[in-house]
């Protein structure tokens, strides 16, 4: 035995195995970087768990993790893959057959996730390749050495500790020399910060202030806090010198359209709220903002839409899917391609350089980030991502309402305490709002700015509070007279539904 061998080799040819893994990923993320960011290995795979993950987990994943989704199923991937690595290690000692096995295993996960990708390409499976090549080369460089193998009584012998130190350096400033390049790739890509937009053809007026309620969201949401659900775990980086986009199917003149020729388009601001399907009530995945685009119905009408479409299949640039229904398109509400948010580009994770916005929809069903087509069909010949898997095809949004102030479980002191929050009903308006305590009378709450049938309204009521615990709930009226829904549904697979109540014991 080497006089500078560990007193535990186990540990050892597991670190190794660790390290193989941590080489192999890091080369692949860098040359998925030249060709095919979305490709790298992690990344491949987790969309691919993502894709066969049934939609209740998909839901609850949302619902408990938030913004933290994708980081957190990026971290297990990663996590896992380091195990399988670090227990290959350990058997690879005994089994010499595993240094290349268990490798290649490894890339054929990568490369048959990658190949899955909706668009993925003729070099999608070459990060893989390169994973499983260099995962070989590092694994079988650590255990070359003829005491690394067991003897005939199963003890292990490692490798020296400085060989073992000398390649775990290497490897180690390697793989960060590896992601750090794949990060100066990726950023090399034109930036939305860049980009000078055109003015508007008849500029909106300013919107007024909001409500002045400690606690309410803002009237309109600032970029950095819109909500963000998608199923990307890497945000698309487009070149404008080559997007394009293309509107065919069943159309009488297709055609595609180049950024500039896009931006050359008479632009229109609109005031939108956009909602998530997958929101509780009462949840966060909703916003508003103010935004700039040219009307789908232009671009619909250019190329003349034949008898018998009934959706536009919108794809983005990774293969994602959104079906609308042409009607939503084509009646007036202007349904956007939209470049600009709140007087700024798109920023890059809400679609940049282009997205659908359809006033009166579900993002799953209008909102395409990073859009690159539109192709008219049907709903007999077509499906998209989304209702593939059962979700409801149309997609409008349910009026609803949500209190933000004062917060569940709060402790207001008796006294006059103001509940506040917004109410929508998309594509209808909001008429009114009302508050009940203890499931009491309804109160008409005092309504905000009205900014249009397409965008939310903020409303307060002034309550006087008594000691103990009470439930406090609101609802919206439309433009209608109608009420919603009072029936509590989850959003799969239409939107939730039901009364948001929040429950407060006033000291």
């Amino acid at each position: 035995m080497p006089t500078d061998s560990t007193t535990d080799p186990r540990l050892r040819a597991g670190i190794a195995g660790i390290v193989a893994v941590v080489g192999g990923l890091a080369a692949g993320h860098l040359v998925a970087a030249l060709i095919a960011p979305a490709a790298s290995p992690a990344l491949a795979v987790g969309g691919r768990v993502i894709d066969l993950t049934p939609t209740p987990i998909k839901e609850w994943a949302v619902a408990t993790l938030g913004t933290w989704d994708k980081p957190v199923l990026i971290a297990g991937v990663v996590i896992v893959t380091l195990a399988l690595g670090a227990v290959a290690g350990v058997l690879a000692v005994r089994f010499r057959w595993l240094t290349w096995a268990a490798p290649i295993a490894l890339s054929a996960v990568a490369a048959v996730a990658a190949a899955a990708a909706p668009a993925a390409g003729q070099l999608a499976v070459v990060p893989a390749l390169v994973t499983g090549a260099v995962g070989i080369a590092v694994l079988r460089w650590f255990l070359r050495d003829p005491g690394a193998r067991a003897d005939e009584s199963g003890a292990v012998y490692a490798l020296p500790r400085r060989a073992f130190l000398t390649g775990t350096a290497v490897t180690g400033a390697g793989s960060l020399a590896a992601v750090l390049g794949a990060q100066f790739l990726s950023s090399g890509r034109q930036p939305p910060s860049t980009v000078t937009l055109p003015p508007p053809a008849r500029p909106l007026a300013a919107l007024p202030a909001g409500l002045d309620v400690p606690g309410i969201a803002p009237w309109v949401t600032p970029n950095a806090d819109f909500y963000r659900v998608d199923v990307s775990l890497i945000v698309p980086g487009v070149d404008l010198n080559g997007w394009r986009l293309s509107i065919d199917g069943m159309v009488d003149r297709p055609f595609s359209i180049t950024w500039s020729e896009l931006l050359a388009m008479p632009m229109i601001e609109k005031d939108i709220t956009l909602n998530c399907v997958s929101n509780e009530v009462g949840g966060p995945y909703i916003g508003g903002a103010r935004w700039l685009g040219v009307r789908v119905q232009d671009l619909l009408a250019r190329a003349g839409v034949r008898p018998g479409a009934d959706q536009v299949l919108s794809r983005s640039v990774d293969g994602f899917t959104v079906s609308t229904p042409v009607q939503a398109l084509t009646d007036g509400r202007d349904a956007l391609i939209a470049v600009g948010m709140n007087g700024e580009p798109l920023p890059a994770e809400h679609g940049f350089p282009a997205r659908m916005i359809t006033p009166g929809l579900y993002g799953y069903v209008g909102a395409t980030k990073w859009l690159t087509q539109l192709t008219l069909t049907t709903y007999a010949k077509d499906q998209a991502y989304w209702t593939v898997r059962g979700w409801a095809e149309r997609g409008p949004v349910k009026p609803s309402s949500r209190i933000d102030t004062p917060r569940p479980f709060a402790r207001p002191k008796t006294g006059r305490v103001m509940i506040a929050g917004e109410a929508w009903a998309q594509h209808i308006g909001v008429m009114t709002v009302q508050v009940r305590v203890d499931g009491g009378p309804w109160q008409d709450a005092e309504i905000g700015p009205d900014a249009g049938i397409d965008y939310w309204r903020q409303w307060k009521y002034a309550w006087s509070a008594t000691p103990g615990q009470h439930s406090l709930e609101s609802r919206v009226i439309d433009n209608t007279g109608a009420d919603q829904s009072q029936v509590r549904a989850a959003p799969f697979p239409d939107g939730s539904s039901g009364l948001h109540s929040v429950v407060v014991t006033v000291d």
